[in-house]
């Protein structure tokens, strides 16, 4: 699966545990479209790889966080992914406006190796 709108910035630590950063900015008219994306990457990580969603230091195989703002304005946006329907619900920017979206993964080696093919990351 290609992505359009997340590039994602890599980090790792002493452990080998990886850290997946991207940033997006777009127009109103693309904010659905970055969205769906988002939503792309959440219901992977949620629904096709099979490790378990918690804090890495607690045993957790993978989390993440996401937040949104206005870009015209600086004003958060709401942003929720809703797992157990397998949506994103958020907010927009103001019309003709631009929005931010920022995502961040962390995760084992080998939800670092399912991401990386999964979407092609390198």
């Amino acid at each position: 699966m290609a992505l359009d709108y997340l590039d994602f910035e890599y980090s790792e630590d002493e452990d080998g545990n990886g850290t997946w950063d991207a940033m997006a900015s777009v127009t109103d008219s693309r904010w659905q479209a970055l969205l769906g994306e988002v939503q792309q990457v959440l219901h992977w990580a949620s629904q096709d790889y099979l490790g378990r969603r918690g804090p890495l230091d607690e045993g957790g195989d993978w989390d993440y966080d996401l937040s949104a703002q206005d870009d015209d304005s600086g004003r958060p946006l709401r942003i929720r992914w809703q797992d157990a329907q397998g949506v994103m619900d958020a907010e927009p920017p103001q019309p003709g406006g631009y929005g931010t979206v920022t995502l961040t993964l962390s995760g084992t080696a080998d939800f670092g190796d399912a991401l990386r093919q999964a979407f092609d990351l390198e």
